[in-house]
């Protein structure tokens, strides 16, 4: 456990990057689908939610399986 501390530390500023562009995944995912801008932004919410959700249950499993290694 103590030994992927020091790991995470190091790559905790990288994870910044992918807020930017999963709102600009999201964004161009909705404005593809939708014509109005009221739609865009719940479409935009929407998605943002849905791959939010979809790492943090990713970052849990991948987590659960290092600690019974």
């Amino acid at each position: 456990m103590n030994f992927f501390a020091p790991l995470l530390a190091t790559r905790l500023n990288e994870l910044w990057y992918a807020l930017p562009l999963i709102v600009a995944i999201s964004v161009v995912y909705s404005g593809t689908r939708y014509e109005r801008t009221d739609d865009i932004l719940v479409g935009t919410f929407r998605s943002l939610a849905w791959i939010v959700t979809f790492m943090a249950i990713i970052l849990a499993v991948l987590w659960l399986v290092g600690l019974m290694v």
